[in-house]
């Protein structure tokens, strides 16, 4: 099984599709062509947070609650995606899929690590950016990924109004991490 592995970390296939990082145009095709296959398949854009709404959702329900009097699943759909449950929703599949997905790449890559963290300082700038990409995610109708790919695909304005304010909000954000954090 060992001469296995060792052939394996030497197959120039390997290599190049799973131990070295692709380079920004490959990575741009692929999200690409998984954009316009999400969208020729489900008939919806490909989306990440939104299903995060229904994971608190079928929790909060799974402790007593009531999600579904909630303004935000009004919709016949929404209504429809909470009686659903959590492996038959396919945003939860498919973001399982990418936190599977990040997870295996890493091994493959020979990346996965445990870092010790410096200072209290960055847990609390962890926490906080979190918090805030999370609401502003919410705010902004998705992510990047709902809010950016899938609205330039679709031929939206708002995908490229996103994209400016996203860009301005990284560099900001950028600048105050290196000055308070670093």
């Amino acid at each position: 099984m060992k001469e296995f592995w060792i052939k394996l970390g030497k197959n120039k296939t390997y290599k190049t599709l799973l131990k070295e990082p692709l380079t920004y145009v490959a990575g741009a095709v692929l999200l690409s062509i998984f954009q316009i296959a999400h969208l020729s398949i489900f008939d919806s854009g490909w989306g990440v947070t939104g299903t995060f709404a229904n994971w608190g959702a079928w929790i909060y329900n799974a402790l007593g609650g009531d999600a579904g009097s909630w303004s935000y699943f009004a919709s016949e759909g929404a209504q429809k995606t909470l009686s659903t449950g959590f492996m038959n929703d396919g945003g939860s599949i498919r973001n399982l899929g990418i936190i599977v997905g990040a997870f295996v790449a890493v091994l493959f890559a020979s990346q996965f690590k445990f870092k010790k963290i410096k200072s209290f300082k960055q847990v609390i700038a962890a926490i906080l950016g979190g918090l805030l990409m999370g609401y502003g995610a919410r705010l902004a109708g998705g992510c990047n990924i709902g809010a950016l790919f899938t609205s330039i695909a679709s031929l939206s304005l708002s995908g490229w109004i996103f994209g400016l304010f996203l860009f301005g909000g990284a560099f900001i954000g950028s600048k105050l991490l290196a000055r308070y954090f670093m």
